[in-house]
């Protein structure tokens, strides 16, 4: 992940971080994890019972990712370098493929997310670091 892209700031941070519709839309995690590795994109969510909300697994750089083995339905969003929405499949079941050859990561969030949150082809995502972020937008989840 040499050239510049959305995730740049979850890098070089630590601690905790998540997702929003930027600017200041919708938050889709309070919770994100980053398999940025071959490893951890390998293993991506197999063995895993489900995602609670708030929970979002992004996967990059990815363009595509099966729910063979899966335990439970995802929406998949397919982001591109800069942040942009490029795909979103909702509530996706067991033994699926989803492309999206135009993504640089996919994120996946629990079923049921991406439409709470109204997200669309086109809509921007941002990622949150710090904590007073999450303090405007955890009413959300409680």
């Amino acid at each position: 992940m040499s050239r510049s892209h959305f995730l740049d700031p979850v890098l070089r941070s630590t601690g905790r971080w998540g997702l929003r519709v930027a600017p200041g839309g919708a938050l889709l995690a309070t919770n994100a994890e980053l398999a940025g590795d071959s490893r951890a994109r390998t293993r991506g969510l197999l063995g895993r019972d489900g995602l609670a909300a708030g929970e979002a697994l992004v996967i990059a750089p990815c363009q595509g990712i099966h729910t063979f083995g899966m335990r439970f339905p995802l929406d998949i969003v397919g982001v591109a370098r800069d942040g942009r929405v490029v795909t979103v499949r909702s509530d996706v079941p067991r033994r699926r493929i989803v492309l999206a050859l135009r993504a640089f990561a996919i994120v996946e969030l629990p079923a049921g997310t991406c439409a709470v949150a109204g997200l669309v082809v086109g809509d921007r995502l941002e990622c949150l670091s710090r904590p007073v972020e999450f303090a405007e937008h955890l009413s959300g989840f409680e």
